[in-house]
């Protein structure tokens, strides 16, 4: 599997129900492993927060 969006890459977050955080453009920060259940991951960082977080592909939308 690979990673849709690269490092560096401006994507739009859309928080899933299970799934808090600022919604809105992020920037990829760096890809993560991928999961044994086959996820795409990734850490991404908001303008409006000052941490990174790890969230799923299908959470993210070309910018």
């Amino acid at each position: 599997m690979m990673h849709k969006y690269p490092v560096g890459a401006s994507v739009y977050f859309e928080a899933g129900i299970h799934a808090g955080g600022a919604r809105g453009l992020c920037k990829v920060v760096r890809h993560m492993p991928v999961e044994r259940d086959n996820r795409i991951l990734y850490r991404i960082k908001s303008p409006t927060e000052n941490f990174e977080r790890t969230v799923e592909e299908d959470n993210l939308q070309k910018d």
